[in-house]
């Protein structure tokens, strides 16, 4: 081989793992959650302005815990100053995850609000019904402490007494994979509950209907991408549960990935009347971590009890 023929093959060579690494790396990356936002607000606290935090306005807006007033709102809800309703806002959220309610979007706080999770609000019409008069009351050798645990939507609405029996069906596009685990949390909530679930043979006329939707789909909650908001169910008797479609979806425990009957699990209380919890081992918690699973806890199943009082 001619010295000039012989560099250009070992250039060649040399070169290739190079270019095979850098495609590689670019295909593996990790697209950004839509609560990436936080990290740059981090140590952020009452009288700054700092660029990002009309984002954090809209996240604890979207989730309940910040309401501007009319004559307000056009002045203050889109702006980046850290004014004392947000500042208000954010110790609520810091108590209903029994974070240290500062004020200040310290780390912890900060990590606990990255963490992807229900789409349906913890604080519903003005109320906190994660930590309201669904409490529990106990006194301890004269002193008064709060157990906390589930809560109901707004009136309690709860299916009637003649629709217990109820029926599921999934909509078009629904992933065949994702069948199995949610008829396993269906089965599981029967197997703790009053409740009888069966799939409908006619997927349109069921009592609850299953689907996956991206972005905006037209229920007035549009889902937000990869790893924000996971998925959503509205309150009896609507009967809708919606998984975010650009979510990575797993059967058990993966690494990276959400449990769609742990999911599942969560959606269908929603779907018999309740809201979050403040307990983070039940179900009903708002945040669902990746890459595990989890089961009905006694504060789920108490819950549907004093619900349906059964």
């Amino acid at each position: 081989m001619a010295p000039k023929a012989f560099s250009l093959f070992l250039f060649t060579l040399l070169l290739l793992p190079l270019l095979s690494h850098g495609t590689s790396r670019n295909t593996n990356n990790k697209k950004s959650s839509p609560f990436d936002f936080l990290k740059h607000l981090q140590g952020c606290h009452k009288g700054e302005n700092v660029s990002g935090i009309k984002v954090l306005k809209s996240y604890l807006e979207q989730f309940g815990y910040l309401k501007y007033s009319h004559s307000i709102k056009q002045n203050h809800a889109n702006d980046d100053d850290f004014d004392e309703p947000l500042e208000s806002a954010l110790k609520t959220y810091q108590l209903n995850f029994h974070l240290n309610p500062t004020g200040t979007l310290d780390a912890k706080t900060v990590s606990n609000m990255m963490i992807p999770r229900c789409g349906v609000a913890d604080i519903i019409n003005g109320t906190n019904w994660m930590r309201s008069e669904n409490k529990i009351h106990v006194h301890y050798h004269g002193s008064l402490h709060t157990v906390s645990h589930y809560s109901f939507f707004p009136g309690n609405p709860k299916w009637p007494a003649s629709k217990y029996s109820l029926t599921y069906g999934f909509l078009p596009g629904t992933p065949t994979r994702a069948m199995s685990p949610v008829a396993q949390a269906f089965q599981t909530w029967a197997a703790n509950t009053h409740f009888k679930f069966s799939r409908a043979q006619d997927d349109r006329r069921a009592d609850i209907k299953i689907g996956f939707q991206s972005r905006d789909h037209g229920d007035g909650a549009p889902f937000d991408g990869p790893g924000g908001v996971l998925a959503h169910a509205f309150a009896p008797t609507d009967g809708r549960f919606h998984y975010d479609a650009d979510d990575k979806w797993s059967v058990g425990a993966v690494p990276g990935q959400f449990d769609l009957q742990t999911v599942a699990l969560h959606e269908i209380g929603h779907l018999l009347g309740l809201g979050h919890s403040d307990v983070q081992g039940a179900i009903m918690w708002p945040s669902i971590a990746s890459g595990g699973t989890k089961g009905l806890d006694r504060d789920d199943i108490n819950g549907i009890k004093a619900l349906y009082n059964v």
